[in-house]
């Protein structure tokens, strides 16, 4: 273990940055007047294939940019802290893998901004990576994830059209077979 990473801060590092990426280029929107929302993923298009990379770091206003930063450094650095050997590969997967699926699968041609489905496949992630590990710790993070967190999976429901439902559902299935694909794998976390 890294000496960075050996305490709870250490292990939000990854998450912290993001973050900062996401409240820099809302600043950037807010103070120059810019609408980077050209950046999501747009789905099927060319344009919208930079979102795969950019989108997470997009967001539509403050309450929108507030929802995703706390979960997303709760989440991002219970990864990273209780499973540090595999973090990097769960955080990758859950952010890139979910965009991709966004941009091949979704019907609409909107574009889709914002860091849920990275939330979703993290939540996901945790869950299913517990209830499969059956140790104790592991268990432990489960049941807390789905006592916090548990009802963001209604979000996977197409509901409200100006929400990216298919990230919320993208995220959630990444996350869910990245469990299952390292649950097997001895002495990873």
């Amino acid at each position: 273990m890294a000496q960075s990473d050996s305490t709870f801060f250490g292990s939000s590092v990854v998450p912290f940055r993001l973050v900062f990426l996401m409240w820099l280029a809302f600043s950037i929107e807010f103070f120059y007047g810019i609408d980077l929302g050209f950046l999501g993923i747009k789905p099927r298009s060319l344009a919208g294939i930079l979102g795969i990379f950019t989108s997470p770091m997009i967001h539509g206003d403050l309450a929108h940019l507030i929802s995703n930063t706390l979960p997303l450094l709760f989440l991002g650095s219970v990864l990273f802290f209780f499973y540090e050997r595999i973090g990097r590969i769960v955080f990758f997967r859950c952010y890139f893998y979910t965009n991709v699926l966004v941009w091949v699968l979704s019907p609409r041609v909107s574009y889709h901004i914002g860091a849920s489905g990275l939330i979703y496949g993290l939540s996901a992630f945790l869950i299913f990576f517990g209830l499969l590990r059956r140790d104790f710790v592991s268990l432990l993070i489960s049941v807390a994830i789905i006592f916090i967190y548990g009802g963001i999976f209604y979000g996977i429901l197409p509901t409200d059209q100006r929400i990216s439902w298919e990230s919320h559902l993208a995220g959630a299935l990444v996350g869910t077979v990245t469990a299952f694909n390292l649950a097997d794998k001895k002495r990873i976390g």
